[in-house]
């Protein structure tokens, strides 16, 4: 084969293993883009990101997620462009507390700042060349006087001036806008009843907002790294707000603006927002890596169940076939119909995350105390985390409440599996005789493991 020959027959092998791992990712992220649709999220981020090369990419990320019908609010901080400013007029900034003290030239620094971003999303959201990610976007923005505001005032001897806190959201006048079909941008200012212009924290307003708007999302795109990491710096994909208190009241250091924003999402959890996401800004399309992949790249705070068993329900019929056809057709199971999978679905428990069933097991009773363990099954790329050893225990615990004694199960492959978990190899002839016929054909290991 001449080295031209050659050269075209490895880029066409390169092309059809991109196209395999797209159509793959894509067909992955189809539930998620169902279930997002309608969805209402707030997405917060700090002024560094009107300085990095990646702001039209987000831009283009978020008009993307705006077509595939998301509601959308965009909080956008201004810090770094009002240290700019104060810093080219030689003006001091004070920070005290986590709190900019804002003064009356710090103020106009603010407003600046924060019109200048805001005329720059603006900018960007109105793109459309042919050819770009934004071609024919079409993408409406709303902004406005959305936010009350009051002074912080005088805190331990410290007048912060024209620093205020969140007063209330007009969350049904941000309501008519999403159902206009805009993108409501925020800039970290609020006004008072007395018409006074107050500048507030980004973090504390995207969480305020999300809980006024009974958002299903608060999503953070942080400074600090990948998202809250453990004491020896391996990322935390979830926690609970309880948890996320303790990482906080623990005396840790924080890098960037992490601390703020875990503070923000537990404030939002506890208001009633489903879930909040902090992400890693400078990750290339974090935001749908985050919200369209089944493990995400940053950290969820939930109160809800992420990941874990419970029982199977008719829905997840559908599922459990999916999971068990490429086993059965490789001859690890026995085949079971769908039918067959609605009578017995009661007998099943499922492993899932995020709304996804990525496993089953099944256990069967019989009148001498015994329990067939069946169906055992992952999918194939989910079978690294120890989703089957959380199955076995599922149904071991199924098995007791049910006063079974001993539970059983016949295997062609997965011996070692179950011998590492407690079972012993036995006989056929140990099976319960109630049980369906031994298949000799098949030849399966028969082990046994006493509750």
């Amino acid at each position: 084969m001449s080295e031209k020959r050659s050269s075209q027959a490895s880029d066409g092998a390169s092309k059809v293993a991109d196209d395999a791992t797209f159509i793959s990712w894509f067909r992955q992220s189809a539930p998620y883009i169902r279930a997002h649709r309608g969805r209402t999220f707030v997405i917060v981020f700090g002024g560094e990101v009107f300085r990095s090369p990646g702001l039209p990419d987000l831009a283009a990320d978020v008009a993307l997620l705006h077509g595939l019908g998301v509601r959308l609010v965009l909080v956008a901080g201004s810090r770094p462009q009002i240290e700019k400013r104060l810093a080219e007029r030689g003006h001091p900034s004070r920070m005290v507390g986590g709190l900019r003290v804002t003064d009356d030239k710090a103020l106009v620094a603010a407003k600046e700042a924060a019109g200048s971003n805001r005329v720059e999303l603006e900018r960007l959201l109105s793109m459309g060349l042919p050819g770009s990610p934004m071609a024919n976007a079409r993408v409406r923005v709303a902004a406005g006087n959305f936010v009350i505001a009051r002074p912080v005032g005088v805190v331990d001897g410290v007048d912060y001036g024209y620093t205020g806190r969140v007063r209330r959201i007009d969350a049904e006048a941000i309501a008519q806008r999403l159902d206009d079909g805009a993108i409501v941008i925020l800039t970290p200012l609020g006004y008072s009843i007395t018409g006074e212009c107050f500048n507030l924290s980004t973090p504390e307003l995207a969480a305020e907002t999300a809980t006024a708007l009974r958002a299903d999302k608060l999503v953070a795109l942080v400074e600090g790294g990948r998202g809250v990491k453990d004491g020896r710096g391996r990322l935390l994909t979830e926690l609970s707000p309880d948890d996320a208190e303790a990482l906080l009241g623990s005396g840790r250091r924080w890098g960037g603006d992490v601390r703020a924003h875990l503070e923000g999402a537990v404030r939002a959890v506890r208001g009633g927002v489903r879930r909040a996401h902090l992400l890693d800004r400078r990750a290339e399309g974090a935001l749908l890596r985050e919200l369209f992949t089944r493990d995400g790249i940053g950290t969820l705070v939930t109160s809800e169940l992420f990941e874990g068993v419970r029982p199977a329900r008719a829905r997840d019929v559908g599922s459990i076939l999916q999971i068990l056809e490429p086993l059965e057709r490789a001859g690890l199971l026995v085949h079971r119909s769908r039918e067959l999978l609605e009578e017995d679905i009661g007998r099943f428990v499922v492993v899932e995350r995020d709304g996804l069933v990525l496993g089953c097991a099944a256990l069967y009773g019989f009148a001498d105390g015994a329990g067939e363990l069946a169906c055992l099954a992952v999918s194939d790329e989910f079978r690294e985390a120890g989703r089957g050893e959380l199955l076995v225990s599922a149904i071991e615990r199924r098995a007791r409440a049910e006063g079974l004694d001993r539970l059983f199960v016949l295997t062609t492959q997965s011996t070692h599996f179950f011998r590492e978990r407690g079972f012993v190899p036995a006989k056929p002839k140990d099976l319960p005789p109630s049980r369906k016929r031994y298949d000799r054909k098949r030849r399966s290991k028969v082990l046994v493991k006493h509750l």
